[in-house]
């Protein structure tokens, strides 16, 4: 099997660049969210801690396999660790064999963007030149630049409580947009957006955005560590928005709607991208993309990577299955020489 390491990852999307990586990321994603029908899904299996969550996230169809193993601990940056760190393991179907081990911390931000950026091809309108991104931390510059290859974005305008976090965000995207502007409050931030991102991890009811704060006509994709008691959105937010999901099931355990469960959801995101529900329909109308990261998404990114991989002749192959020439004689094979 194929293993895939950070090195090999940095590689990867270095070789063939960020912008193309995200390009055919998305690609993915849509091909896979049409076929919502032939996977077998299910919401994802989480540990809760009062520290943090750890998950495992599959996701299958008739030929491949995919898990990814996932934490989501807020407080790890003050210690110097990550928030979120992930490995994932794509297999073949027919034989149960597994291809390829993958890091998935760096994925798993480049494959959140990408579904942000899905999100807003349906949901957004078409010319929205104005983000807003609210919380400045890992996940933050991979949004921006996702967001940037379907939407024609002018002005980034940006807040996080964390000024470090922000001086951060400021060099890492300097000079990639005509406006990068670091605001002084989520208000100032989002004030006229048309597109507004909210990435934050605390794992509590806060309220971030608000009805009155928000512009007619605006996306909202609201993302971040959602997990259960986790919410961004005032409720009346949600009362006024046309709401998108993932998997309805996951998303009421996680998502912003658990904030609001009689809050009617318009569709999830694979019945717009399949024709069957109507994404925007004018250019009044608030969305929201409730999205939580769903195990599909996963798939579609390690999918991908696995193509890549091949292409590029990247990352080395591995002895994790024993290769024996009499498949029954597993004990000889162990104890021969």
């Amino acid at each position: 099997m194929r293993l895939i390491t950070t090195t090999d990852m940095c590689q990867l999307v270095r070789q063939i660049g960020l912008d193309e990586f995200n390009a055919r990321l998305l690609k993915n994603l849509e091909e896979d969210f049409s076929r919502w029908e032939q996977f077998q899904l299910s919401p994802r299996h989480a540990t809760h801690y009062p520290h943090g969550v750890i998950e495992l996230m599959p996701s299958a169809d008739d030929e491949l396999y995919a898990f990814k193993y996932v934490n989501g601990h807020p407080s790890n940056p003050k210690q110097g660790k990550l928030c979120v760190v992930a490995v994932g393991m794509l297999a073949d179907v027919p034989t149960g064999y597994p291809l390829m081990m993958c890091e998935m911390t760096w994925l798993t931000a480049l494959r959140t963007a990408a579904t942000t950026a899905l999100g807003a091809r349906y949901l957004a309108r078409k010319e929205s030149h104005l983000l807003a991104i609210i919380g400045t931390g890992a996940q933050s510059e991979f949004q921006v630049s996702a967001l940037a290859g379907v939407c024609d974005i002018h002005t980034v305008r940006y807040y996080d409580p964390d000024a470090k976090a922000m001086a951060k965000f400021g060099h890492n995207l300097k000079g990639r947009f005509p406006h990068l502007t670091a605001s002084k409050s989520t208000e100032e931030a989002v004030e006229g957006a048309s597109l507004i991102v909210t990435a934050t991890a605390a794992k509590c009811h806060n309220r971030i955005l608000t009805r009155e704060m928000v512009s007619p006509g605006a996306h909202i994709h609201a993302l971040g560590g959602d997990c259960p008691g986790k919410t961004e959105l005032e409720p009346a937010l949600l009362d006024h928005a046309k709401i998108v999901v993932e998997y309805q099931s996951q998303s009421q355990i996680e998502g912003e709607i658990q904030n609001r469960p009689e809050a009617a959801i318009h569709a999830e995101l694979w019945e717009i991208i399949t024709g069957r529900r109507p994404g925007r329909e004018s250019d009044e109308e608030l969305t929201i993309f409730d999205s939580v990261g769903f195990a599909l998404e996963d798939y579609a990114a390690l999918r991908l990577v696995n193509e890549l991989a091949k292409e590029m002749g990247i990352g080395q192959e591995i002895s994790l299955i024993p290769d024996l020439d009499d498949p029954k004689d597993l004990f000889g094979a162990l104890m021969r020489d």
